[in-house]
């Protein structure tokens, strides 16, 4: 099965991306006008994030996001084909604060988040990056698909890490590396995890990129990801802290709120609102891992 998807989709890649983005609109229209995928979750998410907005506003927002989630969709078949030289005619990025910790021999760790297109980011960065790029990433269930993930996001030299195996970090503990983390995922349960303001609501938030940044004393750095034009990318880089082992318990997760929900609201067409971020309610239970500087 395999071979069947890995075939049938690298012939679809061929395509221009001309051809390809006429097809990410008939997607789009069948997947969402049509047959109405995740309709509801995209609209409470944005009724949540945006009470401010008019349902026009929110409307508009929509619209954006459907065609950013399917071109998100057709620009990762494409990466079965081009070759190295192409994300650099469509991704752009200052590596200097990359560039830096790699020449003085020092780990550091990026947060980002689910901002379209993650995939072409990860291969510009993995062509440029001057020490090994460890992502976490999470398994897809089926199996063809995910080895077919596997296969292009690591192609140029990215280490992957399964979120369901930890103990994969073990290799990297005395090696210079950056891990990347998309530190803005839903947890799997909301017992134990930071609980804190997220769009005026509270949300839970994983612990697992605060405490490994504490742990190994490393410079964070957060990452945005910015659509200058359909098939283009740059990529903006932040140094959070030198040093996240100097910062109260807490802070590193509230800075990190604080920067994606600001450049969320600076382009909010490319988050990926079909994710059940505020799936979990707060509860009075969930009070010690309250890290917010407001009340409940």
């Amino acid at each position: 099965m395999y071979y069947v998807i890995y075939t049938l989709l690298y012939l679809l890649s061929l395509l221009p991306l001309r051809a390809l983005y006429v097809l990410s609109d008939m997607i789009s229209f069948f997947l969402f006008r049509v047959f109405g995928y995740r309709r509801k979750v995209i609209d409470l998410n944005l009724s949540i994030a945006f009470p401010e907005k008019t349902m026009k506003e929110r409307k508009s927002i929509t619209r954006k996001f459907r065609r950013n989630f399917t071109d998100s969709f057709i620009e990762t078949v494409k990466c079965l084909s081009v070759p190295k030289n192409f994300y650099d005619k469509h991704c752009k990025t200052d590596f200097t604060l990359f560039d830096k910790y790699a020449a003085e021999g020092i780990s550091c760790q990026m947060h980002g988040c689910h901002q379209f297109n993650w995939e072409w980011i990860n291969l510009h960065w993995s062509v440029h990056f001057r020490q090994p790029l460890v992502i976490v990433y999470m398994p897809i269930s089926n199996k063809p698909l995910d080895r077919l993930f596997f296969h292009f996001r690591s192609k140029y030299g990215t280490h992957l890490i399964p979120a369901t195996n930890p103990r994969g970090f073990l290799n990297w503990r005395n090696k210079p590396h950056c891990v990347g983390l998309i530190a803005d995922q839903k947890p799997g349960s909301p017992e134990h995890k930071f609980w804190l303001y997220f769009f005026n609501r509270p949300t839970a938030f994983v612990t697992g990129p605060e405490k490994n940044a504490v742990m190994k004393k490393c410079p964070v750095i957060f990452g945005q990801a910015i659509k200058t034009g359909r098939g283009q990318y740059n990529s903006r880089l932040v140094l959070a802290c030198e040093d996240a082992s100097k910062l109260k318990p807490g802070e590193l997760t509230i800075m990190y709120r604080d920067f994606i929900e600001d450049i969320i609201r600076q382009q909010p067409d490319m988050y990926l609102w079909s994710h059940k971020r505020f799936k979990f309610e707060w509860k009075e239970e969930y009070r010690p891992m309250w890290i917010d500087r407001k009340p409940v």
